[in-house]
């Protein structure tokens, strides 16, 4: 008995590719994965942007030391201290605030998308180099300022 040629090219058809099934499987896979990996890399980039603000705060409390070197006392104005960005920071995710009670407190106020960083709040670094969190939801010194 000979099988012809359209026979096994109809056969050879059937078995390419894959099956509804299997890409389903596929499908389901990647989106397990997917929804483990991106609220993990949204905690590392809050993290990242982090690291960006409290950068921002110690080259301003270095800028009110050489204010008051040069003058004699801190500034309560932002300007006074000629931050390369103004009163943002390098990419703008943070907005800086001086408040002046016996010596300064500098706050870096979340902007944009670092606004979800509800965990640590504004970052807050004082004349002593006393750092703490303003506006957060249980966010600690020790895990918001690494």
């Amino acid at each position: 008995m000979r099988v012809s040629i359209e026979k096994m090219a109809a056969q050879r058809h059937l078995e390419e590719g894959f099956t509804l099934i299997e890409i389903m499987i596929v499908v389901a896979i990647v989106s397990i994965l997917a929804a483990v990996a991106y609220p993990s890399y949204q905690e590392y980039m809050l993290r990242s942007r982090r690291a960006e603000g409290q950068a921002f705060l110690n080259e301003a409390a270095a800028r009110q030391e050489r204010f008051r070197a040069q003058n004699g006392t801190y500034t309560t104005t932002v300007s006074d201290l000629k931050l390369p960005y103004g009163d943002l920071s390098e990419r703008g995710y943070y907005k800086l605030a001086i408040t002046s009670a016996n010596g300064y407190t500098l706050t870096a106020k979340r902007q944009g998308v670092q606004k979800a960083d509800k965990k640590c709040g504004d970052l807050v670094l004082d004349g002593v180099g006393k750092k703490s969190l303003d506006d957060h939801n249980g966010g600690t010194v020790a895990t918001c300022w690494k």
